[in-house]
């Protein structure tokens, strides 16, 4: 959860453009990219990407209400989707619906929507599993079904997910969320298949992301061996655009400097 004093965080180092770079070249002019979990530091960061590229951005979150800072974040068009929780299958169908009342088509969808518990299994609770399984897992299947038709008409389809390095060699107290991201992984890999010709569906795998909610719960770690949201929305942008379309069924691992 964002708490004061993080919004200048986010800003002054993802969001604040030099000015030689705001009219960048507009390689996804007319694209519409639906974001999920887009309220929080590295889905602020991606859609700032996004907006700045020339894509028509559809940001979704279960939060209430949208960041104070989407001036910041959103430099053309937008389109804010709050109070949603997409672990429902019906509501991550009614999100969609609505979205397609307003746009003529979707062109990528940006699974960022998740969440992380660290817990030990010997006196952990069966509902954590339960959680981070709908969190990470429900709210990605949801999504992903409910665009498809609308997604895979033209044939040039994209579906990047966030996985985690964590699910690739689980540490102690990480099993119940290694267990739902692998879970995703599986997913990505499954999806991609299913999809051949008519999208592209990979998976980015960071380690432990630079935000502030990170840096107050590892406030002894290195911060500049993490990664940076940039550095991964970079990476997001690229899989979605017309370059990265040779590419799909990937699991791509994101390990920072660590």
């Amino acid at each position: 959860m964002l708490e004061s004093g993080d919004d200048r965080f986010i800003a002054d180092r993802y969001l604040s453009i030099p000015a030689d770079q705001k009219d960048s070249l507009k390689i996804m002019n007319g694209k519409v990219v639906i974001i999920t979990g887009a309220f929080g530091t590295l889905g602020r960061v991606v859609a700032s990407k996004f907006s700045r590229l020339g894509a028509r951005i559809v940001l979704i979150d279960k939060a209430p209400n949208p960041p104070a800072d989407l001036g910041h974040i959103a430099a053309g068009d937008c389109e804010c989707i709050s109070n949603v929780d997409i672990a429902d299958p019906t509501v991550a169908s009614q999100t969609i619906e609505r979205i397609r009342s307003t746009m003529t088509s979707v062109d990528a969808l940006v699974n960022l929507a998740g969440g992380f518990r660290w817990e030990l299994v010997a006196d952990g609770q069966w509902r954590t599993w339960d959680d981070l399984y709908r969190m990470n897992v429900q709210t990605t299947v949801n999504m992903c079904r409910a665009v498809l038709p609308i997604l895979t008409r033209q044939g040039r389809g994209r579906i990047v997910n966030i996985g985690a390095s964590a699910a690739l060699k689980a540490a102690k107290g990480m099993a119940p969320y290694a267990a739902a991201k692998a879970a995703v992984h599986r997913l990505t890999e499954s999806l991609a298949e299913e999809l051949k010709g008519q999208a592209t569906v990979n998976a980015v795998l960071p380690t432990i992301i630079d935000t502030p909610q990170n840096r107050r719960e590892m406030p002894d770690a290195d911060f500049t061996t993490w990664v940076r949201p940039d550095e991964l929305a970079s990476l997001i942008a690229f899989l979605v655009s017309e370059d990265g379309g040779a590419i799909t069924g990937a699991l791509i691992p994101v390990n920072g400097r660590m």
